[in-house]
């Protein structure tokens, strides 16, 4: 079983917890905390074993919790998500392999893509495509992804290389359920062509961010981030070339942090307990 607790901080709430736990005969395999005290936030995920109601314990919690406390109690282990793609496959061909050998950790239940240029390789892989083009009319397209999303349950968007700016009206209905990858090390180099940006600039260093997608452009809280090395012999395409690897390996490792109820939002940041 897992809890996931976010609450105003105060003394004592580690053994409050714990001795509940105690009380109902459930043994903690793990626990990690993280107390930020300028906002004076409190996070905890927890992994228990033993028999008990996940709704009674989720009751009990919150009658020793601080006024407001975000809890859940044994979230759903294998989540389900919609991917949406363009024309670059790296992202979606990793996300794609993962999920075909049950080590995503989640199911994607369809993939939506504004060309047909993956859609083969759902074929072949058994997983539902399909085509919504822009035709000139942004409000029409997203309204023709939420429509395919209403066919399905799922609890993540997941932006594989999904190159459309998506609107308020669009973001504001899955709050902090849209990640993306965006190909630089943000903040730097937000927005179109940050390859193009990052050689221009003559940066020593390039990188991948995955983070949740907000009203901002390419400034929700981020989720995993990781850069290698650059220097002047690099071309554009050659910072292409390896940043594709970067991507695919950042957005892995976000979405394994996210669909382990690893990842806590507040405010325009993130705290992960690895």
């Amino acid at each position: 079983m897992i809890i996931v607790i976010q609450c105003t901080d105060r003394v004592g709430l580690v053994a409050a917890i714990s001795g509940l736990l105690a009380k109902q005969e459930l043994n903690i395999i793990s626990m990690h905390e993280h107390v930020d005290n300028t906002a004076n936030l409190f996070f905890m995920r927890l992994e228990v074993y033993g028999a008990s109601d996940a709704n009674d314990l989720q009751y009990n919690l919150q009658r020793i919790l601080p006024e407001g406390a975000l809890i859940k109690v044994n979230p759903l282990s294998h989540k389900k998500i919609i991917v949406l793609v363009t024309k670059e496959y790296h992202c979606l061909a990793d996300i794609l392999v993962r999920n075909y050998f049950n080590t995503l950790g989640a199911s994607i239940q369809c993939v939506i893509g504004n060309h047909t240029t993956l859609q083969d390789i759902c074929s072949r892989f058994n997983i539902p495509f399909y085509l919504v083009q822009v035709n000139g009319d942004n409000t029409a397209f997203e309204e023709n992804i939420i429509n395919i999303t209403k066919q399905y349950e799922y609890d993540y968007l997941v932006l594989a290389k999904f190159m459309r700016i998506l609107s308020h009206s669009f973001v504001s209905r899955f709050p902090m359920q849209i990640i993306n990858i965006h190909h630089s090390f943000l903040p730097a180099f937000a927005g179109a062509s940050p390859y193009r940006q990052a050689y221009e600039r003559g940066v020593k260093l390039i990188g991948a961010t995955a983070h949740y997608v907000t009203d901002e452009l390419d400034e929700g809280p981020i989720i995993a981030q990781q850069i290698i090395p650059a220097d002047h012999s690099l071309t554009v395409h050659d910072m292409v070339k390896a940043g594709k690897e970067i991507e695919t390996a950042v957005l892995a490792k976000a979405l394994k942090l996210v669909f382990d109820d690893r990842v806590f939002v507040y405010k325009n940041k993130t705290v992960v307990l690895e």
